[in-house]
């Protein structure tokens, strides 16, 4: 199982990783893990500006479905289109070319709130 050490984690299993005023956003791997194979990534929030904790989207897999949480607040200003056709990045490639969204970071301060990979591990139990 990968936990790098360049993002930040919420309880809720996803990262950020940020980029001067922007940052990543995707599922852990321990959450693709969980989930199985992914089918389907939906996001309907681009422009949106959501607050922390916020649902985003949502994501599916073979035998359920769940909603993908902000783990810090910002707009929406892109969605991964390469997961429209190859949603399984999200199993393969996590932290890389299986993110789900860029957003505008609102307040750089609630990253303090966010787990550190080894703060992560401990969280999971690995």
């Amino acid at each position: 199982m990968n936990f790098p050490e360049n993002v930040k984690y919420s309880s809720d299993h996803e990262w950020v990783r940020v980029e001067g005023n922007e940052a990543y956003v995707g599922i852990t791997d321990f959450a693709q893990g969980e989930l199985g194979e992914i089918v389907y990534v939906d996001v309907t929030t681009e422009g949106e500006t959501l607050g922390l904790g916020e649902v985003f989207g949502s994501i599916e897999a073979v035998k359920t479905v769940s909603d993908l949480m902000m783990p810090i607040g910002g707009e929406v200003l892109e969605v991964n289109t390469k997961l429209e056709d190859a949603p399984e990045l999200v199993n393969s490639d996590p932290f890389g070319d299986g993110w789900i969204i860029k957003i505008a970071v609102d307040n750089a301060d609630e990253l303090s709130d966010l787990m550190s990979a080894a703060e992560y591990k401990e969280f999971i139990g690995k």
